[in-house]
């Protein structure tokens, strides 16, 4: 704490805090419990960044910024009139959750992930869901991403998704809530491992004080789980991660992915199909592929099954999946489970299937395809936020509200015409945490959420934390970095600073519908390298 420093006439010459102006303004605060009363698991880092001043925090981001043009960390925003790239915005305020509260969010993005590999299997099968009319078949049928072409097609180890990003908010109570599930190409993983090493160099005291879970075993335990897909049971069997190209807006992503993984980056110009087989090309020769990591949506896979004027896809590579002679991950499908609507269903999938209760709940939902709640919709959309379907990245959505009578009109005739494609939900005040904002010279609080991602193999796995993210521009909701938003660094805390006799929260998916009580491996502790696989 500084002394304060006052002079005859009164005038306060202290050292101006970081935290002088901040407020909690209402909101479920994510370091404090009351103005000025940091959480426990805050206190640590509270008394680190209480002891800096402006400069020297200012300092230290400028250090970071520097860091990530030098490393190339960048995303791409498609017609922004300044330029394509930019790099991602790191907030130095890390976020921390206890190990007792991570054992929690785990459990039920197990069980969520669980639930909706089981729903793909059943819809692209048997369809028992829908036959029970648990899930309206119109709905299912008609989405977007439901592909009609692999009904009855067989998929490598019975598993659709292999790579998941949900997303979660907690509200004013600092309840966690499910926002939405990205089952197709989920992104910003790379920004997770970056911003960890990015912290690890601004502020390395902080992990000596604080036992921190270690997240860069993620691309070791993904390539593992990618090999177990290979429909060659060889040694070494040949992934590749297949993007659309520099162009893409996480290409940065795709490249250093591939190579945290030792595996090819390839575009579809690199691949080719013969005999039922998918080969890339290489200087050696044709080399036979066992398992592409695919980053392009499922349109763009193939000209001859989807989308014919494709340039990013390979030719006749639907045929060869469907022969069982390659593996994609995510497999070619898997979007319709992420349909904003069906997300609406997803506590009704884990009771049919699970036969029980979901963990983490949804956010409530209102469908404009049935006609009492899109009344409801219409005549409220002052105070909800409206959501196109298949929309990400923050697009295709009306913050009721934030909105202008103008643009509520214009949502509304929207819903009218394509009343399938909308949801609406109430508007969560969702929790903040302090962030430094340069024109104040010090910490204000932003919303913030969190993206924690499993991998999907022979056991469930999720990294500590995940991605999150933070809206920067103050007042705003809308966390995606296309709209204004940043990350934070997001701590999980091993269970009273030891880790021993704790599990990793894996569980044994062989058979989904089995539960696994089997013994894992303890976690790693960030910095710790003899707790290191």
């Amino acid at each position: 704490m500084n002394v304060p420093l006052v002079t005859e006439q009164g005038v306060d010459l202290s050292p101006m805090s970081l935290f002088d102006k901040y407020t909690l303004d209402g909101f479920y605060d994510e370091m404090f419990e009351q103005p000025n009363v940091p959480r426990s698991c805050y206190k640590s880092l509270h008394a680190t960044l209480a002891a800096l001043g402006p400069d020297d925090f200012e300092q230290r981001a400028q250090m970071a910024e520097n860091y990530m043009v030098n490393q190339g960390i960048t995303f791409t925003v498609y017609g922004a009139e300044e330029g394509l790239e930019k790099t991602m915005p790191v907030d130095l305020v890390p976020r921390i959750i206890t190990y007792d509260e991570w054992e929690g969010i785990e459990k039920g993005l197990i069980q969520r992930i669980r639930a909706l590999n089981l729903f793909l299997e059943d819809i692209y099968h048997d369809q028992n869901i829908l036959k029970d009319g648990i899930v309206p078949r119109d709905l299912v049928v008609n989405g977007k991403h439901f592909r009609r072409e692999f009904l009855g097609a067989k998929v490598p180890k019975d598993l659709y998704v292999h790579i998941c990003g949900t997303d979660l908010v907690r509200d004013d109570k600092g309840d966690y809530y499910i926002l939405e599930d990205n089952l197709r190409s989920p992104s910003g993983v790379s920004y997770v491992l970056q911003n960890r090493l990015l912290m690890t160099r601004i502020f390395p005291q902080l992990f000596r004080e604080n036992r921190v879970l270690a997240v860069d075993h993620y691309c070791s335990q993904l390539l593992s789980n990618l090999r177990y897909l290979s429909p060659r049971q060889i040694d070494d069997p040949v992934v590749v991660l297949l993007t659309p190209g520099e162009f893409n807006s996480a290409y940065f992503e795709h490249a250093f992915i591939a190579q945290q993984m030792g595996i090819d980056l390839v575009q579809g110009s690199d691949l080719y199909t013969e005999n039922n087989i998918v080969w890339m090309k290489t200087t050696r020769g044709p080399q036979r592929v066992d398992v592409i990591y695919r980053r392009i949506d499922d349109d763009f896979l193939d000209p001859l099954t989807f989308r014919p004027d494709s340039s990013l896809g390979v030719p006749g590579l639907l045929n060869v999946y469907r022969s069982g002679n390659v593996a994609l991950a995510n497999a070619v499908g898997t979007g319709i489970a992420d349909d904003k609507v069906i997300y609406a269903y997803v506590p009704a999938i884990i009771k049919y299937y699970l036969d029980e209760d979901a963990l983490l709940p949804n956010v409530p939902t209102f469908l404009s395809a049935e006609p009492a709640q899109r009344d409801h919709i219409l005549k409220n959309l002052d105070k909800l936020v409206v959501k196109s379907a298949n929309e990400a990245g923050g697009y295709g959505m009306l913050m009721g509200p934030q909105s202008t009578k103008a643009q509520q009109d214009e949502f509304a005739e929207k819903i009218k015409a394509d009343p399938r494609n909308f949801i609406a939900q109430p508007l969560v005040q969702i929790s903040r945490a302090p962030a430094f904002v340069p024109s104040a010279r010090g910490f204000e609080g932003r919303h913030i959420d969190l993206r924690p991602y499993i991998l999907v193999g022979e056991e469930i796995s999720i990294i500590p934390g995940g991605l999150t993210r933070v809206a920067l521009q103050k007042g705003s909701y809308v966390v995606n970095s296309s709209q204004g938003g940043g990350s934070k660094d997001t701590w999980v805390l091993a269970r009273n600073s030891n880790t021993n006799g704790q599990t990793n929260g894996s569980i044994d998916v062989e058979d989904l519908r089995m539960q696994s009580n089997k013994q894992v491996k303890q976690r790693p502790i960030e910095g710790d390298k003899s707790q290191q696989e």
